[in-house]
This record gives structure tokens, sequence and C-alpha cells, in this order.
């Protein structure tokens, strides 16, 4: 790990209010209540200026992203149907996860201090609404007002009218397209301005949140946050799998080709906790396994700027995690619109620094399923932990799918296709 970035320095905020929080009482102060009152307001107004960006941020990030997957499948049949299995795998991955980290919170649930959590957060513990009848459930996908499902916070319509308007942008004469996207580029990196200025302050809003959940529940809140990381941790390395049986079943890779094959390109990821950085690797893994260079040479650069089948999984596992540390009861009908809006959103991921995805694609997922957001805060000051399972997960499941295209794809002409790529 390396020191003196935003995330060690988010970690060292959460590390310094917890046991701030937690020696408090042992001080006696007569201010106590005050302190901790004035700690709860501080951290409540660093959430909500980064909450205030997440719309229009995932919106003009979504429009601009079906801009690029549209231009992306414009070089060829080949390259529309490697573009088709991304979205499947990521879909599959995001429901299997959903499945396993409901499954396991079953048999393994928060610790007690999740209770002091509860009690430490702005939006307390609650009930979501009954599930409504099918069709009713369907239309809440469709907004019937745009503008008024953004203010109302309703992001799963949200989401759906954004890929609508990117998809009819992308059917528009050249000159407008381009208009389109430009704006809302700009938008897109205004609004990461905007955050980068807000998670400059990280430190000390985590330090502010940190502090009462420690005065709430001492240093308990460890054990909560260290079942997160093993959970995240699971399901994100679960994703990588998924994509492994692709390679195994769907690409008939060798097992002890494949095995040795992923050794070093699983060092490479835990090593450096970049995709782009293993690259390399992987393209020898690739070739090694056998799979022909017109094939890795296409698909692998696309799997790493276009592909990142642990973000929807690990961020539905995210979402699941804090519904059950604030005991909220999730029916099959909001946990579905949570892995629609997961699978969906992860396309607006690509290219973002992981601490702006972070809470750009789990606030839609947690808005979506009813699941309170204060506990967010925390989980980014130790998302550096679970973020080793999510690049491993990664290059597993981009050499996967890989393997998977030259079974498909090996009769072929292959397109050039040059997607930008990013970490």
């Amino acid at each position: 790990m390396k020191f003196n970035t935003l995330t060690t320095r988010i970690l060292a905020g959460l590390i310094a209010g917890l046991a701030v929080g937690a020696l408090l009482p042992g001080w006696r102060l007569a201010a106590q209540d005050q302190i901790v009152a004035a700690a709860d307001a501080l951290g409540g107004v660093w959430l909500d200026a980064l909450r205030m960006t997440i719309i229009p941020l995932v919106f003009s990030l979504l429009v601009v992203g079906v801009a690029q997957l549209a231009g992306t499948a414009k070089a060829g049949g080949f390259t529309a149907r490697v573009l088709l299995a991304f979205g499947a795998l990521l879909l599959t991955s995001t429901v299997v996860a959903a499945i396993a980290a409901t499954a396991l919170l079953q048999v393994w649930p928060p610790p007690a201090a999740a209770q002091g959590l509860r009690a430490a957060a702005h939006g307390a513990a609650h009930a979501i609404p009954a599930a409504p009848p099918f069709g009713d459930w369907l239309r809440s996908f469709v907004p019937a007002n745009a503008v008024k499902a953004a203010a109302d916070g309703n992001m799963a319509a949200l989401v759906v009218f954004a890929l609508t308007f990117g998809i009819a942008a992308t059917r528009l004469n050249e000159a407008r397209r381009a208009a389109i996207f430009r704006f809302f580029d700009a938008v897109q990196a205004t609004m990461m301005q905007i955050v980068g200025w807000v998670l400059w302050a990280g430190p000390a809003g985590v330090f502010f949140l940190a502090l009462v959940v420690g005065a709430k529940t001492g240093f308990g809140a460890v054990g909560v946050l260290g079942q997160y990381i093993v959970v995240v941790s699971i399901m994100c390395l679960l994703a990588g799998v998924i994509g492994l049986v692709v390679a195994l079943v769907g690409g008939r890779a060798p097992v002890g080709r494949l095995a040795e094959a992923l050794i070093p390109v699983t060092a490479m990821a835990i090593s450096t906790q970049s995709s782009l950085a293993s690259l390399p690797v992987m393209l020898e893994a690739a070739e090694q396994v056998g799979i022909p260079g017109r094939v890795r040479g296409l698909v692998l650069p696309m799997a790493v700027a276009l592909f990142r089948i642990t973000s929807p999984a690990g961020n539905i596992a995210v979402a699941i995690y804090v519904a059950h540390v604030y005991g909220v009861k999730l029916d099959v009908a909001h946990v579905a619109a949570g892995v629609v809006v997961a699978a969906l959103v992860s396309v607006a991921a690509v290219g973002v620094a992981s601490s702006i995805t972070f809470f750009m694609t789990l606030v839609p997922i947690c808005t979506a399923m009813g699941v309170p957001l204060e506990l967010l805060a925390l989980l980014i000051a130790v998302e550096t932990f679970p973020d080793f399972s999510r690049t491993v997960g990664n290059v597993w499941g981009d050499v996967g799918v890989t393997a998977w295209a030259a079974r498909w794809g090996g009769a072929e002409p292959v397109a050039d296709a040059n997607p930008a790529v990013a970490d």
C-alpha cells in the first residue's frame, strides 16, 4: 500500500476518529455531547456535499459511456459480440453475488456492534416499503417525469432514462451528436472536479463521522469493518471465478495450463492493484493458454478498458452488507432493482478513479434498494483492502472472457478497435 495517498489519509482519518470517539467517554468531558453533535453535523455536511454531485455525474457518465460503447461496437460484428459477452457476464456475476452475499450473511450475520452503527446513522435504520405488484414494479423503471425521478432520487428510473437518452443521441446527425456528447463530457468533468474537492476534505469528513461511530460503539466497529472486507472480497473473487469457469467451459482452456498461466497474472494484480499494469502479463498468459494473437490483441485491451466483472458484483455485495448492518429487510424486488442498477452503472465507472467510483456507483444502487447511505463514508476508508480482490477478480475475468471469445471468434475476421484503456 502506498503512503501519503488520499486513500491512506482517509484510512488514517477513520482510525483516528474511531479512537477519539471510543476514548471520549473515558475523558468525562462536560462538553462530550456537544462534541459528538458537532462532529455529527460536520460529517453530515461532508457527506451531503458528495451526494449533491451523484445525479448529474451518473447521468452524464452514462450518456458518454453509451456513446463510447456505440463507437466501439461499430468496429465490427466480432467486437459487438464481445461487448454482448461483457454485458452477459456482468449481469450474471451480479446476480450470483447478490444470492451468495445474502446467503453468507444469513449464516454469518454482522456483529453486535452493528446496533451502535444503526444508532449513529443520520438516517437511522428503516423498513423499506413492501414490494409493489409486478406491473407497478416494472413501470417504476420508466420515469413518467424524468425531472421528478431525479428530484425523488429514483435512481433505477434515472439510469434507464440516461441510457435511453444516450442511445437516442447516437442516432442523431454527426454535428448534433457531437454537441450533445461534448456537453455531457464537460458536465462529468465538472462534477468530477467538485468530487475531487470534496474528497480532498475526505480525511476530515471521515474523521468526524468515525468519531460519532466510535462514541456510540467503541472499538466494536472494527469488527464490522473487518467482516465487510471479508464479505466483499469473497464476492469479488467469486466474480473472477465465474470468468475462469467461462474459460474452462466456454473456452475449453486446459485446466493445468490455465492455472499455471494465471500465477504471474494474479501476482501482478495483487502487487499493482491495476488491471492496466497487469495487461502485458495477461497477454503472455493468453498466449500460453493458446489464444490466437489476433483475438487476445483485441479482446484483452477491450476487457481492461470496458469490462470490470467485479464492479457490479462487489457493489451489490456492499449494498446488501450495509442493509444487514442497518437491519433493512430486502425483498426480491428491491434486490432485483439493485442488480439492474449495479450492472448498468458499472458502464459509467470505466476510466473513473476508484475513490470517485465508490460513491458514484454505490449511491444509485443503495438508493434503488432503499438502503441508508451513511455507512458508505466509513467503508471507503477500508476499500483499499477488498480492492486487492477486485483487481484479482477483474484480471481473471479478462483472461476468461478472452478464452471464451477465442472459441466463437476464431474463424471470424477480427476488426481493429482501439478503445481507450484505463486503470
